[in-house]
């Protein structure tokens, strides 16, 4: 039997899942995988509904329904400041991740080079690898992951083609400033790169903090696709309905490319969708309050146990260091021992952190955390880790 082909080799599934079955038979819980278990908002389920019975099934435009363009145009220009025109500036796709596909089709042959900051979200370096990119990883350093330009720039060969952004980011709540993006930028222009944002957290913001796409600042519009999508804004991760914005051009060749991998996204489910745009400011005010609440609640926790904790600026993530537990239990050796650790003596759900490094040795004492869970149900899980690890446990 003829071998497959080689980008499969290495792949494999995470160990979350093998994590998710033992907590099914302990009914445990999984702050684990990114997955919000709170309800999707009325109009956008009646929007679906409403198109279902209307029969609005067949294929779609392969950039998406004409409404649903034009809601993401007006929040692209309102919210992100993202200075596009028209509608053919944005094109819906199958959940974010269809975005970034089809954006790495178009940008990148392969062998072309792609920096990425670490710890980064696995889906970006596993595509990354598939489309058999090389990859320059730039760790960030905590607590407030901060960037080493310098390193950047000596990481840049001829080779290189594009960066990756995530902002607010996962798995470590980083948050880009205004200024960290600047800088980003007049390396990007003065060694001719594209940029690929990844800004699916845009609306979880902490103490303050501002969202800035780098779409937004003067010049970089023509060399940046930003992705976002409605999974998380929303908790409606499995309707899988994201989107890209960017240049005209670059945008109609993704559209093509997503056209061959799967024709276009749900049609009755971007109706559905389009009707995200009628939620009031409220909406955001109240998830971010809720969602800040919810990082109190674990962090404390975390930090009362003994955690090394840097607290997310943004996103629904806290990435911990286990260290200081080592020494006072047993079952905390690395990060898939304690992470089975968790599962054992708590009955909780965690991913190990050295899902998030090119060298698993730098995940080695981390933990990922994930807070998008009901306020009750968050409370229970760390009422068990404080009675299984707590200071006096």
């Amino acid at each position: 039997m003829k071998p497959l082909a080689k980008r499969t080799e290495g792949l494999k599934q995470s160990s979350i899942r093998a994590i998710t079955l033992m907590l099914r038979d302990i009914d445990g819980i999984n702050l684990g995988q990114g997955i919000c278990d709170m309800p999707t908002p009325g109009p956008i389920k009646q929007g679906a509904h409403a198109a279902i019975e209307a029969d609005k099934s067949i294929y779609s435009y392969y950039g998406g329904i004409q409404p649903l363009r034009e809601g993401i145009l007006e929040k692209a220009r309102s919210f992100n400041h993202i200075p596009v025109d028209s509608p053919d500036n944005i094109m819906v796709t199958v959940g974010s991740t269809g975005a970034f596909v089809a954006t790495l089709f178009t940008l990148l042959n392969e062998g072309d080079e792609v920096i990425v900051f670490e710890p980064y979200y696995g889906y970006h370096v596993n595509l990354l690898q598939v489309m058999g990119a090389g990859i320059r990883t730039i760790t960030m350093q905590g607590p407030d992951w901060d960037i080493d330009f310098e390193a950047v720039e000596h990481a840049i060969t001829g080779r290189t083609r594009a960066i990756i952004v995530n902002t607010p980011g996962n798995p470590n709540g980083k948050v880009w400033s205004r200024q960290e993006l600047e800088t980003l930028l007049a390396l990007m222009e003065k060694y001719d790169l594209y940029a690929i944002t990844d800004e699916i957290y845009e609306y979880m913001l902490y103490d303050g903090r501002e969202h800035v796409s780098l779409a937004s600042l003067p010049g970089a519009l023509s060399r940046t696709i930003t992705i976002s999508g409605f999974s998380k804004t929303y908790n409606m991760t499995g309707w899988r309905l994201g989107y890209a914005v960017g240049p005209v051009d670059i945008i109609d060749k993704m559209g093509l490319l997503a056209d061959l991998l799967y024709i276009c996204a749900p049609t009755p489910l971007q109706y559905g969708v389009a009707e995200a745009f009628s939620m009031p400011d409220s909406y955001f005010t109240e998830m971010a309050a809720a969602y800040a609440e919810k990082r109190d609640v674990l962090c404390s926790t975390l930090e009362e146990i003994g955690f090394n904790v840097p607290w997310p600026q943004g996103s629904y993530y806290v990435l911990a260091d286990f260290a200081p537990l080592q020494a006072r239990f047993n079952g905390f050796a690395d990060d898939e021992e304690a992470q089975l650790t968790l599962v054992r003596e708590a009955g909780v759900g965690t991913v190990a952190g050295r899902s998030f490094f090119a060298h698993p040795e730098d995940g080695a004492t981390r933990l990922r955390f994930c807070f998008a869970k009901e306020l009750e149900v968050l409370e229970e899980a760390c009422r068990r880790l404080t009675n299984a690890f707590g200071q006096t446990g």
